[in-house]
């Protein structure tokens, strides 16, 4: 079995005159949602061995809090500048060539591109929309990444700030 955790980046402030979507930051919130996140993968035990997350600043520095509650070394984290926006078919993409022989895969990106992979993959938990920093996980039941077709992920969970008190 493997284990593909998806992520939205975290709450992000809105762009300032000039700035570029690639460049917006995190608002405090959004830091916030990210450690929280962050613990309740560590206490479920969800704990990647490789990250691959887009490299607009929203999505590093998500990575980055995720990183640091997880205590994953800078090694497990890697960046794709496909994943920008990316659509389902691109991310897929992505997850069967970068997937290795990782047992557990997480991938941080954007909506709409990460709510409508995670609904695609998913076998038995339609998702219409992962809010900020919301994770959809789920397990597949075969050997290589390269092996995974769309609907066929199985024991999805479904998590996000907002799900239950902080």
């Amino acid at each position: 079995m493997l284990r593909l955790t998806l992520i939205r980046h975290a709450k992000t402030a809105p762009a300032h005159d000039g700035q570029e979507d690639w460049d917006r930051e995190l608002e405090a919130k959004g830091r916030h949602e990210a450690k929280m996140m962050g613990r309740r993968l560590k206490s479920r035990e969800l704990i990647p061995g490789l990250v691959i997350t887009s490299p607009a600043v929203r999505a590093r520095s998500t990575t980055q809090i995720l990183a640091e509650q997880l205590k994953l070394r800078a090694d497990r984290i890697t960046e794709d500048e496909q994943l920008y926006l990316a659509s389902p078919e691109v991310m897929l993409t992505v997850v069967k060539e970068r997937g290795g022989n990782q047992a557990h895969l997480c991938v941080v990106g954007h909506n709409p591109g990460i709510t409508e992979f995670a609904d695609r993959l998913s076998h038995d938990r339609p998702i219409d929309n992962m809010p900020t920093c919301a994770v959809f996980t789920l397990e597949f039941d075969v050997k290589n990444w390269s092996e995974i077709e769309w609907r066929s992920g199985l024991n999805a969970a479904f998590d996000y700030p907002a799900s239950y008190a902080n």
